[in-house]
C-alpha cells in the first residue's frame, strides 16, 4: 500500500481535519491504531471471560481480526473504495470465534457507510459528523443482522447505544463547526457506550453472577477511542475503562498460558500453531506412524500476481506432493509435502512475495505424536471414509477418491486429530480452546475437502458463528452441525455417511451429538461463584453444558465430581479423552471410581494430549 493508504501520523492527520473531517488516510490510521489498541489491551478483556476458564479469548479473537485487517490494508491501494474494500474482506475473512464474527461485521457495516457509492461524482466523500454517524448506525445494523438471536447486555448492546448517541448528536447539535462536530459525535457516541458497558451486568445475569462486564463490548468502544486519537490526538487509554469492582475481580486473574505465549505476534504464533497430520495407512507411504514419506510441510502465503499461480503450481508440482493452494485476487495460501525446503521457497519469491512461512519436520512430529501414545482408533465406531486430513489444506486431495459427503472438523491436537481422521474426517482444522481458526482457514480446509458436499464441525461454541460464515464464500453445499465440545464432534461422526449429501448428514450427526452429555475438567484461573460454592484461582473445576458442575483441589477430585454430576442408569457408553497435563496416578484413581461406581458403563480411553483440559468426558 503507498504511503498516504498505510497509515498517516498525527501531524498529518491535523491536516486532514483542515478540512472539518476525516480523509482517506486518517481513516486507516483509526482502524490501524484499533488494532493496535485490541493488541495491548487483549489480556484484559480475555479475562472478563465470563467463566473463569483458560479459554476467555475474546480480545485475543477481537485483535487477531484487526491483524487481518492491517494486512489486508497492507495490500490494498489508497483510494477510499480500495481501502473499504480491503477493511471488508480483511475482516470477513480473518475473523475469529463469535467475537471476531461480530466485530467483522461491524467493520463491514462501516465501511459499507463511508466507502463512495458507484457513480457518485464525489469519489472521495470526506467522513464528516453525519457520514460518521450514519456509519455507525449501519455497524450496529450489520452487527445485529449477523445474530439469530441477539442478547442485551452484550457488544450489540453497546454498539446500537453507541450509535443512538451519534444520531442524536447530529440531531441536536445545529453548529457550523465540522471539527466539534466530529469531536461532539464522538464523544457522546463514547460516553453512551461506557455506560452501557457499565449496564450489561443488569442486563445478562451471567456476567453479573461472574462479577464482570461484557468483554466484546469493552473490546468495541476502543473503536471509538481510535477515532478520538486520530480526530483530536487525545491518545489510547492506558487501561481498559472498567467499573472499580469489575477491575478488582478480574485483577489477579490468569488469561492463560496460551495468550501469553502469543504475546509478541499473536497472528504469527496462532498460524504457527497450526499443523499437519498424514495419511493414516495411505498407499503412498504417508502412515500416520511411518516416517518413510516426506520430510517437511511448508507452508506460507503468497502475495503474488494471479497470471503467475499457474507456473508457480507446475513449478511447486515437481517438488512435493500434497499440494493445496487456496485464493485468488493476489493472495494464496500454499502448503506443499517436501523434502526440499529451499526450492519451494524460492519458487514463491520467484511468483512474489511469501511470507508467514511455517515450517514442520514431519519425522520428528509424527515420533513425538507416537510417543504420547495416541490412539488411531474409536473403538467399534471406527471405519469411516478416508482417513486423510490436514490443517488448512488437504492431504494428498490429488490421490483421494471424491466422496458425495466430505467432513472438516475442528481439532485442538494431534491425538484428538488421529481420532477425527480414524472416524472419516477428510481435513482438520487446527482450534478449540484459546485458538479460534478463522473464517479463511476454514473455507481453506473446505475447499480441499474431496467432495462437493461438505459437513463442518467446529467441536467448539466459539467457533460456531465462523463456520456458519463459510458457506457464504465457496461454490460448495456446507453444512454445520453445531457441535459445541470435543465428545460431541466424535459422537456425531457415528451418524456420518460418505454417499449421502451435507444436508441428509447433517441432520443424522446432529441427532447422534444431541445423544451425548459431556464434560470437561479446567482449572479456575480466577475467583468466581458457582452454583456448587465459591471457587479460588487455581482449584479445578469441572463443566457441563451450564457451567460449573463441580470443584476440587485436584483434577481427579474435579473429574469424579463432574460424573457424578453427569452419569444417569441409562448411560452404556463413557470416552475418556486425556489432555497434556493428566497424571497417571489420578487417571487411575478416575477409572476405578467409575469400574466401582458404574461396572455396566463401557469406558473407551483415548489420549488427546488437548492444552489446559487434562479431560474431556463424553457419555452416550
Amino acid at each position: 500500500m503507498s504511503d498516504s493508504g498505510g497509515g498517516a501520523s498525527a501531524a498529518q492527520s491535523a491536516t486532514h481535519l483542515a478540512a472539518r473531517a476525516l480523509d482517506t488516510n486518517a481513516f486507516v490510521e483509526a482502524i490501524r491504531t484499533y488494532g493496535e489498541a485490541l493488541d495491548q489491551h487483549r489480556i484484559t478483556i480475555d479475562r472478563l471471560n465470563v467463566y473463569p476458564v483458560p479459554d476467555g479469548d475474546t480480545g485475543t479473537n477481537m485483535a487477531l481480526t484487526l491483524a487481518a485487517v492491517s494486512e489486508e490494508l497492507d495490500r490494498a491501494g489508497s483510494e477510499r473504495a480500495e481501502v473499504c474494500q480491503a477493511i471488508s474482506h480483511g475482516a470477513l475473512m480473518g475473523a475469529r470465534g463469535n467475537s471476531g464474527v461480530i466485530v467483522s461485521q461491524l467493520l463491514r457495516g462501516l465501511a459499507a457507510t463511508l466507502a463512495p457509492s458507484d457513480g457518485d461524482d464525489q469519489a472521495e466523500p470526506m467522513i464528516d459528523a453525519d457520514l460518521l454517524a450514519q456509519g455507525l448506525v449501519a455497524a450496529s445494523v450489520a452487527a445485529d443482522g449477523a445474530v439469530m438471536r441477539p442478547v442485551e447486555g452484550t457488544i450489540l448492546s453497546v454498539a446500537r447505544a453507541s450509535a443512538h448517541a451519534a444520531q442524536q448528536a447530529i440531531a441536536t447539535d445545529e453548529g457550523d463547526d465540522g471539527f466539534e462536530r466530529l469531536v461532539g459525535v464522538l464523544e457522546q457516541a463514547r460516553r453512551a457506550g461506557q455506560s452501557a458497558l457499565e449496564a450489561t451486568p443488569q442486563q445478562l445475569p451471567v456476567l453479573a453472577d461472574a462479577g464482570v462486564v461484557d468483554a466484546g463490548a469493552a473490546g468495541y468502544l476502543l473503536l471509538l477511542d481510535a477515532l478520538l486519537k486520530v480526530v483530536d490526538g487525545r491518545p489510547l487509554p492506558t487501561e481498559v475503562d472498567l467499573p472499580a469492582d469489575v477491575a478488582a475481580v478480574i485483577a489477579h486473574g490468569n488469561a492463560g498460558a496460551s495468550v501469553q505465549r502469543d504475546a509478541d505476534d499473536p497472528v504469527a504464533e496462532r498460524r504457527a500453531e497450526m499443523h499437519s497430520h498424514l495419511d493414516a495407512g495411505d498407499a503412498a507411504g504417508h502412515d500416520a506412524h511411518d516416517p518413510s514419506g516426506t520430510r517437511y510441510e511448508v507452508m506460507y502465503l503468497l502475495a503474488a500476481p494471479d497470471s503467475k499461480i499457474d507456473a508457480f503450481k507446475a513449478g511447486w508440482d515437481s517438488l512435493g506432493d500434497s499440494i493445496v493452494m487456496v485464493g485468488g485476487d493476489g493472495l494464496w495460501n500454499c502448503h506443499i509435502h517436501t523434502d526440499d525446503i529451499g526450492p519451494v521457497v524460492e519458487a514463491g519469491i520467484e511468483a512474489g512475495r511469501p511470507y508467514r512461512i511455517q515450517i514442520t519436520d514431519l519425522h520428528e512430529q509424527v515420533a513425538e505424536l507416537g510417543g504420547h501414545g495416541a490412539h488411531a482408533g474409536h473403538g467399534a465406531h471406527a471405519g469411516h471414509g478416508d482417513p486423510g486430513a490436514s490443517a488448512v489444506a488437504g492431504t494428498r486431495t490429488d490421490d483421494r477418491p471424491m466422496v458425495e459427503c466430505a467432513v472438516v472438523a475442528v481439532s485442538p491436537s494431534a491425538g484428538l486429530d488421529e481420532l477425527f481422521a480414524s472416524l472419516g474426517c477428510h481435513e482438520l482444522v487446527t482450534g478449540g480452546q484459546t485458538m479460534n481458526p478463522s473464517t479463511a482457514e476454514l473455507l481453506a480446509a473446505v475447499e480441499a475437502a474431496p467432495s462437493q458436499h461438505v459437513v463442518v464441525l467446529p467441536n467448539n461454541s466459539n467457533i460456531v458463528p465462523v463456520a456458519r460464515q463459510v458457506g457464504e464464500h465457496t461454490s460448495k453445499t456446507v453444512a454445520v452441525v453445531a457441535t459445541t465440545s470435543v465428545p460431541a464432534g466424535l459422537a456425531s461422526l457415528i451418524g456420518y455417511d460418505p454417499g449421502v449429501s451435507a444436508d441428509a448428514n447433517a441432520a443424522s450427526m446432529g441427532d447422534a451429538a444431541a445423544l451425548v452429555a459431556a464434560g470437561e475438567v479446567t482449572q479456575a484461573v480466577r475467583d468466581t461463584a458457582a452454583p456448587t460454592g465459591p471457587v479460588t484461582a487455581g482449584q479445578w473445576i469441572g463443566l457441563d453444558s451450564d457451567g460449573i458442575a463441580a470443584a476440587g483441589e485436584t483434577a481427579a477430585d474435579a473429574a469424579l465430581g463432574l460424573l457424578a454430576h453427569l452419569l444417569q442408569p441409562e448411560h452404556e457408553i463413557l470416552t475418556l479423552i486425556e489432555g497434556a497435563g493428566a497424571q497417571a496416578g489420578e487417571t487411575d484413581e478416575v477409572v476405578s471410581w467409575l469400574a466401582q461406581n458404574w461396572p455396566d458403563v463401557e469406558v473407551e480411553r483415548h489420549v488427546g494430549g488437548q492444552d489446559h483440559y487434562p479431560y474431556l468426558f463424553g457419555i452416550e
